[in-house]
């Protein structure tokens, strides 16, 4: 579990792709480096990668950590447009007698957004991204979503996408400061509105 804090940018120093399964897609090995989530981390330890809950498989001791990537994670998310030296948010896990920061994030991406507009402000930048409507209607404005393992406060919704306001800690301590339209995101939605939907669908809270 996270909350949507991120600790620190990360860089992908190597990023293996395996064999996969014929007709889909392989998947992939990724090192990050990043002194500090690593500085504490064991084998088995989650760490969000730029909102993406991935298991630690090897600590070198340098700074650095590797996770597997499953077909299933590269499919649902934009791990995939990574390449070697690409910046990642990073979060570990959060401690059941920590602050909870942002919001509840559980680091299963529900899909990709792209970004189409971004409006800088005098110490800000609103952010509009595209998703898609399946996945919008989840999304409330003042509400809380994680885009690329960032917990920000909704600001607009219209049925295919939201926006977004970005303060400058956010720009200067996030990968969010640096993407240009036609970049991509993973967004996690709220997992309460999902639960509410699935709830209501299957009889188990009455209308």
């Amino acid at each position: 579990m996270f909350t949507g804090i991120v600790e620190e940018i990360g860089t992908v120093e190597e990023l293996e792709r395996g064999p996969g399964i014929p007709g889909d897609m392989p998947d992939a090995r990724l090192t990050v480096r990043g002194p500090l989530v690593a500085s504490d981390a064991r084998l088995g330890d989650s760490i969000a990668v730029s909102g993406v809950c991935l298991t630690v498989t090897d600590l070198p001791g340098d700074g650095t950590f590797t996770v597997d990537v499953m077909p299933e994670s590269l499919r649902r998310t934009a791990l995939g447009d990574l390449s070697v030296g690409s910046p990642v948010n990073l979060e570990r896990a959060v401690r059941a007698d920590g602050r909870l920061g942002g919001h509840i994030v559980q680091g299963h991406v529900d899909g990709v957004g792209t970004i189409v507009r971004r409006t800088p402000g005098s110490r800000w930048d609103d952010v509009e991204i595209d998703l898609a409507p399946e996945l919008a209607r989840y999304v409330a404005e003042k509400g809380s979503v994680t885009v690329s393992g960032v917990s920000l406060t909704v600001t607009q919704v219209r049925d295919d996408g939201f926006g977004v306001s970005l303060i400058p800690t956010t720009l200067e301590a996030t990968t969010l400061g640096g993407l240009a339209p036609g970049a991509h995101v993973n967004i996690e939605v709220d997992v309460l509105a999902k639960y509410v939907e699935r709830l209501l669908a299957t009889g188990g809270v009455t209308r």
